[in-house]
C-alpha cells in the first residue's frame, strides 16, 4: 500500500484516520511528501515496514537558518520525521488516539543533508505494537541519502493519547 502527497496533506489536516486520531503536522513541520510502502508483516523484525520520501528543495525554510552560510538540514527534523511516520503506522493500524513521541534509545548521525540533495528516504521497521492500555509503537528508524543510511534511531517510541 502507498499514500500519495494528497493523502499526506489529508493526514496533516486531521481527519484521515478519523477525528481525534493520528495526525501529521502541517506546513513547514511536515517532513515527507509520500509514503511509498506500508505493510504489517515486513521489515527487519517481520512486524511491519513503512517507507517514505521527502524531495529536498534548496528553498526549504531550514536551510536559510541552519547554519547561516553553511546550510544543512537539522538532524532533529529527520528524527521528528521518524516519529511522525511511526504515528502514521499506528493510525494506519487502526489504533485510536493522537500520536506523541515518547522517546528514543539511541540516535546516530553519520551524514548530512545539504540543499543539493535530491531526496531522502525514511524507513520505519516495527519492533512491537502495544494495544492496551495505551496504543504504542516501538520501532527502529533510518534516514537514507542516495541509498546510504545517514541517521539511525533505535527504539523510537510513539504513544497514542485519547481526548
Amino acid at each position: 500500500m502507498r499514500f500519495s502527497n494528497t493523502d499526506i496533506i489529508a493526514m496533516s489536516e486531521g481527519d484521515f484516520f478519523g477525528e481525534g486520531n493520528a495526525q501529521l503536522p502541517s506546513d513547514e513541520m511536515l517532513m515527507m511528501d509520500e509514503i511509498s510502502h506500508i505493510d504489517d508483516f515486513g521489515g527487519q523484525y517481520n512486524k511491519g515496514l513503512l517507507i517514505a520520501n521527502l524531495a529536498i528543495r534548496p528553498d526549504h525554510w531550514f536551510f536559510a537558518c541552519h547554519f547561516k552560510g553553511d546550510p544543512v538540514m537539522p538532524g532533529c527534523l529527520g528524527l521528528d520525521a521518524l516519529w511522525q511516520l511511526l504515528g502514521v503506522f499506528l493510525g494506519w493500524s487502526g489504533l485510536p488516539g493522537k500520536g506523541r513521541a515518547l522517546g528514543v534509545a539511541k540516535v546516530r548521525f553519520s551524514g548530512q543533508i545539504y540543499p543539493d540533495a535530491k531526496s531522502i528516504e525514511y524507513q520505519i521497521h516495527i519492533k512491537r505494537i502495544i494495544k492496551k492500555p495505551l496504543g504504542m509503537g516501538i520501532a527502529d528508524g533510518f534516514v537514507l541519502l542516495n541509498g546510504d543510511v545517514i541517521y539511525e534511531a533505535t527504539d523510537l517510541k510513539v504513544g497514542l493519547i485519547k481526548g
